[in-house]
């Protein structure tokens, strides 16, 4: 699986790039983002831990790689472009920069790619278990919101989280788990076909707003849990909300760094008002990627201490 990996992000590289990282000898267990910025140095991040390389890429180097990710048919890609991003083989998200080509207030493509992100997809099997015990009242699971700054490893647990729930586990018998998967980064997806285990009950709508596609599930899926990453506007909070009274359990991410910091940020302060998630999980904001701060009830009182 390591080795697949490699390959499916090697071969997306420029040329030069590649060599590059071949020569570095990284492991790739561990690489989390590959940034190419035009006249700027290569930069890579590993297990949390930035590298910036000699090597200043190039306006060339750019399209080489944007030609090897979108099969040299940029134009097949144009509608996922205008997100700002594209999936390749592996379920690797492509997160893409420079000048757009506006239309009517939105964004018709990118004249010019000044910027590639490839982040990394990592499945870490069983990165949820300790969770399970602190997430459940009277055997039921809870609303549960991940708090965490970027890059700390949210999408990674709360996509084993959905995995276990869809699938079973000593603590719950298997549920039917809908996920909206706005950007491409729980499933994975590739083509319409998640690579990311995410379980054999889930049903995902890929490349979808949170706003409609939880509204979408909620109506024609009828899921027992449904889970979304990144709660960023107020009509992910409406949406969110509607579910969470509509009956389905909710897992939800959001950027933070403390309990503190939801409580106060305005389009959240109403579930904190209201009592309504029941969980909330706090990731460090340093040391190793995926490592809990601590789990909180409804009340701020820390139920459990992080690992």
């Amino acid at each position: 699986m390591r080795r697949e990996k490699k390959n499916q992000i090697i071969r997306v590289l420029a040329e030069r790039i590649r060599g590059i990282i071949l020569n570095e000898g990284i492991d790739f267990a561990t690489l989390q983002e590959i940034r190419l910025r035009e006249g700027q140095p290569l930069v890579i991040r590993c297990d949390g831990e930035e590298k910036l390389f000699a090597h200043i890429v190039t306006r060339e180097e750019l399209r080489e790689t944007m030609e090897y990710i979108a099969n040299y048919s940029l134009y097949a890609y144009e509608e996922e472009m205008k997100q700002g991003f594209l999936t390749i083989d592996g379920g690797h998200r492509v997160g893409i920069s420079g000048k757009i080509i506006p239309d009517g207030g939105h964004v018709r493509n990118f004249q010019y790619i000044s910027s590639i992100n490839i982040r990394i997809c990592h499945e870490v099997k069983g990165c949820a278990d300790r969770l399970f015990p602190e997430v459940l009242e009277n055997g039921r699971l809870c609303h549960t919101l991940i708090i965490s700054p970027p890059g700390r490893g949210k999408t990674t647990l709360l996509r084993d989280m959905v995995r276990q729930i869809s699938d079973g586990n000593a603590y719950l018998a298997g549920q039917n788990v809908g996920v909206v998967d706005e950007r491409s980064e729980i499933g994975g997806c590739y083509q319409g076909v998640a690579q990311n285990q995410v379980g054999k009950r889930t049903d995902i709508l890929d490349n979808c707003p949170k706003a409609e596609g939880l509204m979408m599930l909620i109506r024609s899926m009828s899921p027992q849990v449904v889970a979304v990453d990144e709660i960023g506007t107020a009509q992910d909070v409406e949406a969110v909300s509607y579910a969470m009274h509509c009956g389905a359990i909710m897992l939800a991410t959001v950027h933070g760094t403390s309990l503190e910091e939801i409580r106060e940020k305005p389009f959240l302060k109403r579930f904190w008002e209201g009592h309504d998630f029941k969980r909330y999980v706090v990731m460090k904001g340093s040391g190793k990627t995926g490592e809990i701060e601590g789990i909180y009830d409804d009340r701020g009182n820390r139920i459990c201490c992080g690992n």
